[in-house]
């Protein structure tokens, strides 16, 4: 912002002002060739004016060659994943995969929902059903994972169990002695997911 100067038969000043609190400030006299302190350039050495006033391009190269072209660099997969995060690019995949998924889903949907007709009989339709492997492949992660956790708790519970027996858990808490109590339903448990995959 300039400073406005007044100029009168006594010289340059600056004009009085109103502050916020409504009080004045007095006229100020400006010397000749005073800059004010906002107004005095930045100071420039010599290579920081060179590189402002170099050009970007390379002498003799006009701009609409200098169009920026993507070149796909073979084996290094998408150009856009080239330049995201190792956070973003699991993202993305994660997108990728639950967008498969929903595919598989939406046809598997699609092709119980159809259903066959025999030519020779009359209109009797029998619903087509197929389990897409996807699903059986969850399910099974899904025992996995649920034998995992019993085994887990059983071998905590047998951790207790040492414990308790050997002395050095005088007094089981509450949830203690319920977790000795459930070893029993924990082992059935675990014998009949064993028997069903």
């Amino acid at each position: 912002m300039a400073t406005p100067y007044v100029e009168d038969d006594s010289g340059k000043y600056i004009a009085a002002t109103q502050r916020a609190d409504g009080t004045w400030r007095k006229p100020r006299r400006v010397k000749d060739g005073y800059t004010p302190q906002e107004e005095v350039p930045v100071y420039e050495n010599k290579f920081v004016k060179f590189f402002k006033g170099k050009p970007d391009l390379p002498p003799g190269m006009s701009p609409s060659d200098a169009a920026p072209t993507k070149q796909k660099i073979p084996g290094c997969g998408d150009a856009d994943v080239a330049g995201l995060s190792k956070s973003a690019k699991r993202n993305m995949k994660r997108k990728e995969k639950r967008k498969q998924q929903q595919d598989v889903d939406s046809v598997s949907d699609a092709v119980e929902n159809v259903s066959i007709s025999e030519s020779d009989k009359s209109s009797d339709k029998t619903p087509v059903s197929v389990s897409s492997p996807s699903n059986s492949s969850a399910e099974a992660d899904e025992k996995a994972k649920k034998i995992k956790n019993l085994k887990k708790k059983l071998r905590q519970a047998e951790d207790l169990k040492h414990k308790v027996d050997s002395g050095e858990i005088t007094e089981p808490s509450k949830d203690q002695l319920e977790k000795l109590l459930r070893v029993k339903a924990l082992q059935d448990e675990l014998q009949q997911l064993e028997c069903d995959s």
